[in-house]
């Protein structure tokens, strides 16, 4: 009786007509696939793996299989190279938003040795440079087979490539140190509590969200970055809209100033000035925001420095 083969994965895009085929309904191959061999990826699917925003390389591995119901009885030799049409072609069949080619990828060992008697190996790659990137773009690579040693194994167009998807984590969610105060007129001005941290927890690709309104703690903010570029001290930063909302709800609750507002003892710290607010200084990886949120009592202000931990 003829050896059973692992199943292949369905590929996703839709072209199942060779891969149904190849699929192993019983202890034996059909009778019209039977004593043939295809050099196929294991996992035909789109894969995928998130990076964090940084610069350091980040390694993935994918294995190949030699699909038939007896192992080769010589080495087979298989070639593998990084292949953008292969992304080209999985846009045009999703027909939704295009991934665009990552930029840094490396295969490690594109050509490998399947040993006589066995049918499958390991393909390892590297990817970098995902702190250069948007986080709102939609990225891809894929690793296609370019030649197989053995003229009898042929490469089935459905199963050929490895797509792997490289989704970004929002480069501004973090912990920061915090600093800053609330006022409410006609009180005395209301200090963050000395070494308060604060999580700055991803919306969307551009978008954070944070507890706390100066010591006060039943407002959140939306902190949205934005490609608006203005210069604080020569440096260019992000402007930011920030949005004070009740997080019960989701309503938002106030807004952000277009000038300064707060108490003239403890000004935006230099460079700053008063036209220098809500923003994001990508240099020192700071958030810089004077919001308010309304209150028949008068409108409660908030001054507020966040430095990444």
């Amino acid at each position: 009786m003829k050896n059973r083969i692992i199943v292949i994965f369905t590929l996703v895009t839709g072209l199942f007509l060779l891969n149904s085929c190849l699929k192993d309904t019983a202890d034996y191959w059909p009778d019209e696939v039977a004593g043939k061999m295809y050099m196929t990826v294991k996992l035909t699917t789109l894969q995928a793996l998130a990076l964090q925003p940084v610069p350091d390389t980040v390694d993935f591995s994918y294995f190949i299989n030699i699909a038939t119901d007896q192992p080769p009885t010589t080495d087979v030799t298989v070639t593998v190279a990084v292949d953008p049409a292969a992304i080209a072609a999985y846009n045009a069949r999703s027909g939704k938003l295009p991934y665009l080619v990552y930029p840094k990828v490396r295969i490690v060992n594109p050509t490998v040795t399947i040993k006589a008697g066995t049918r499958t190996a390991t393909i390892y790659g590297k990817v970098w440079g995902a702190d250069a990137l948007n986080a709102c773009d939609n990225y891809m690579t894929a690793v296609t087979f370019k030649s197989v040693s053995d003229p009898n194994i042929m490469i089935p167009a459905n199963m050929k490539s490895y797509l792997l998807a490289l989704p970004i984590a929002n480069p501004y969610a973090a912990d920061y140190n915090t600093v800053g105060y609330r006022i409410r007129p006609g009180n005395a001005t209301e200090p963050i509590g000395a070494g308060t941290v604060e999580t700055f927890n991803t919306v969307d690709c551009k978008t954070v969200q944070k507890n706390g309104f100066g010591n006060y703690g039943a407002y959140d903010i939306v902190i949205e970055i934005t490609s608006t570029v203005m210069k604080v001290g020569g440096v260019d930063c992000l402007k930011v809209n920030a949005t004070p909302i009740d997080p019960a709800s989701g309503a938002k609750v106030g807004g952000m100033w277009d000038t300064w507002h707060g108490d003239a003892a403890f000004p935006p710290a230099p460079p700053a000035n008063p036209t220098e607010i809500n923003y994001y200084n990508p240099v020192t990886k700071q958030f810089y925001l004077n919001c308010y949120y309304n209150s028949s009592a008068g409108n409660r202000i908030m001054w507020e420095e966040h430095t990444r931990r």
